[in-house]
């Protein structure tokens, strides 16, 4: 499955909301060396459910876009 999140970095709270089509991913963590998307990694994995090892950054790794593969087998 894959799905478009938007990353929110640097915030107060953590979150994974669903705004119409968009899932918006929020985390405290800036977005220095990976270590925002290691949280978003680890948000999603949480929110759907299955291990990180399943989640995989397909395109936007620099961007607040990014289109995300979760690989439920």
């Amino acid at each position: 499955m894959k799905i478009i999140i938007k990353v929110k970095t640097n915030q107060k709270h953590e979150s994974v909301k669903k705004i119409n089509d968009l899932i918006v991913v929020s985390v405290k963590e800036a977005p220095i060396n990976g270590k925002a998307n290691e949280k978003v990694i680890d948000l999603l994995a949480d929110a759907y459910n299955v291990p990180k090892s399943k989640i995989v950054i397909t395109t936007g790794q620099k961007s607040n876009y990014k289109i995300i593969s979760v690989n439920n087998v």
